[in-house]
């Protein structure tokens, strides 16, 4: 089985969550992506509070669980969200920063940008922007940044060592990282990593548990705890209901700290 090129993935991702940015807020598979969490957050950690704070027209159903929950965001600190969307979790962590912090959001897709930055405008929210870039190429300062939060985005990537890489450069030194994300609990079939419509179901692109402990690691990151997020399993499922691929992955939070 032939794997697919970075280009290609790229291209998929790009597309299909484009298309999702366009429909004007429905949630279409596939995708990692339920009008269930779209209707009702708490369902991967968010609070009623945190549902009021952000935008309405931010929370299109993508995501795979809280990163608020885990980054503990102060006043003051600069946070980057990695694939930010139509800026739902930016919002909440501009929110949370406050007027003396600020937020970078990163995405490849023009669509979900133009999104995000219609919903900032509407809303009056200036501690946050939103830049076009790759998260294997983050558009962003070295030793720049205290906090990375990011939501079932890493898995979508062709290059995740490159990712962590790009992250621990633009930390600044004892910035953390907080990463809600899809990983796999043995490596998946070579003919599941090669089907586009479960890697866009951020399925196929699951990487294991030991593998980004071992990447996190190689780029000196410290302090690493990756653990199951509750209800992976029915959340799973619901983006490819039945499919084998589906009982060999779950939702994951990361964290770990640059010295």
């Amino acid at each position: 089985m032939t794997k697919n090129s970075p280009l290609v993935i790229r291209e998929t991702v790009r597309e299909v969550y484009g298309s999702i940015a366009r429909e004007g807020g429905s949630c279409c598979a596939p995708a990692c992506c339920s009008p269930v969490v779209a209707a009702d957050p708490k369902l991967i950690g968010y609070s009623a509070e945190e549902q009021a704070a952000a935008p309405d027209g931010a929370n299109l159903g993508l995501g795979c669980g809280n990163p608020q929950a885990i980054a503990a965001l102060k006043p003051g600190e600069r946070v980057l969200d990695l694939g930010s969307g139509a800026g739902f979790d930016a919002f909440l962590a501009a929110n949370a920063v406050g007027p003396t912090g600020s937020v970078i959001g990163v995405d490849m897709t023009p669509d979900m940008l133009s999104r995000a930055r219609e919903n900032a405008k509407k809303s009056g929210i200036t501690n946050v922007e939103f830049r076009l870039g790759e998260i294997e190429h983050l558009p962003v300062p070295d030793a720049s940044v205290d906090v990375i939060i990011s939501n079932c985005v890493v898995n979508l990537s062709p290059d995740k060592p490159a990712v962590y890489a790009e992250a621990f450069r633009v930390l600044r030194s004892g910035g953390r990282v907080a990463i809600a994300d899809v990983l796999a609990k043995s490596p998946l079939a070579p003919e599941h990593q090669a089907d586009l419509a479960l890697l866009v179901g951020c399925i196929a692109g699951a990487s294991t548990v030991a593998e980004v402990e071992g990447w996190l690691r190689d780029v000196g990151f410290v302090d690493i705890s990756i653990g199951e997020k509750p209800g992976s399993a029915e959340l799973v499922q619901s983006w490819a209901p039945g499919h084998p691929a589906a009982d060999q992955v779950l939702s994951a939070t990361i964290e770990a700290r640059k010295p």
